[in-house]
């Protein structure tokens, strides 16, 4: 069952109608009672209840979907006012006003904010100046589509021996039972992008009662391909290598980092980009750090090859991968691991 069912379903437990039966619902929708199906029109009743004296919400997930009881699948059953070609209704999960909604209702003060946009900017509570005491708040990304890519662009949390004082976390999912992306991190850093596996990403940020510093100031959006990467080991494929071939147009980022004194060792367990000359359409390269301007461990590379396993220098490589808009191949599958000096 889909995670936005249930908090559909928790919702209406919490005591909220369907946004669709809103007191005021008949100035954003038009119920089209000629194509339901019949012995369902009750589904469409205004009911009573407090409208909490917030918006209207086409993207709750409260909100029934246009089509919802059709009789003709090419007809809805909704329209939106007055302009017919909005979205309504989703699964994926509370939207931003659904939260405001169990907060006012309930009188909580819940420390989250949730983002539902392909890119957007936050930071910390009185940022540029020092944040709260005592915090211990999230921050959910969920973009339509795509991977969601995070980029600090000013850091610095108070310092502390395993970063146990203040720190960020941050998950590979929605909820803390995701994958760590980024474990406990503090003091001034430079982060780079972080890149998740899929359109949700959690991050977690915790103050202690002592000192505090600026804070942090970070902003998303999306990728279609890439990854972070701070386990031992992992499998790194190429975006439809399971099917074939790789799509056209990429530039896939794919970050390793190991731990101090460690060194990371990628090895290429099956290998076939478009060939062309000096490898400019579709190419492999990989950088001897985090970003493009560390030094290059392997330069443009493509074709089917035989490549021997790279081994860095430092704890962090990047791989690049591009593609271009001609003929795909079959891609890449890679495997990485890491061992001390």
């Amino acid at each position: 069952m889909a995670r936005g069912i249930i908090q559909h379903e928790l919702n209406h437990a919490l005591g909220f109608l369907h946004e669709n039966s809103r007191s005021d619902r008949d100035n954003y929708i038009t119920v089209n009672y000629r194509n339901v199906k019949p012995g369902m029109e009750n589904n469409f009743d205004i009911q009573d209840g407090t409208t909490l004296d917030l918006p209207y919400d086409y993207s709750s997930v409260m909100h029934y979907d246009k089509f919802a009881f059709t009789i003709n699948p090419n007809l809805p059953t909704i329209s939106t006012i007055p302009n017919p070609n909005v979205q309504v209704g989703q699964r994926d999960g509370l939207s931003v006003l659904d939260v405001e909604k169990i907060n006012k209702l309930y009188n909580c003060d819940v420390s989250s904010r949730l983002f539902n946009t392909p890119s957007g900017r936050f930071s910390s509570a009185n940022y540029p100046n020092s944040y709260p005491d005592n915090m211990n708040y999230v921050f959910l990304i969920r973009t339509p589509d795509g991977q969601v890519a995070l980029t600090f662009n000013d850091f610095d949390l108070q310092s502390s021996p395993e970063c146990t004082s203040d720190y960020i976390r941050i998950y590979d999912g929605p909820s803390r039972r995701a994958p760590i992306l980024l474990n406990n991190t503090c003091g001034p850093a430079q982060i780079p992008t972080v890149i998740g596996s899929t359109n949700q990403m959690l991050m977690e940020f915790v103050s202690d009662g002592a000192i505090s510093s600026k804070g942090f100031s970070a902003s998303y959006n999306t990728v279609p391909c890439g990854g972070t990467f701070f386990t031992a080991t992992y499998n790194i494929t190429s975006p439809g290598y399971i099917s074939g071939s790789y799509f056209p147009n990429l530039n896939c980022y794919f970050t390793i980092y190991a731990p101090t004194g460690y060194k990371v060792a990628l090895t290429f367990n099956d290998f076939d980009l478009q060939s062309s000359p000096e490898c400019t359409s579709d190419y492999i390269r990989i950088y001897d750090g985090p970003s493009r301007r560390a030094p290059i461990l392997l330069n443009n590379t493509c074709g089917p090859a035989q490549i021997p396993t790279v081994i860095g220098s430092t704890n962090q490589m990047l791989m690049e991968f591009v593609s271009d808009s001609a003929i795909s191949s079959k891609g890449f599958s890679a495997s990485y691991n890491t061992g001390k000096d």
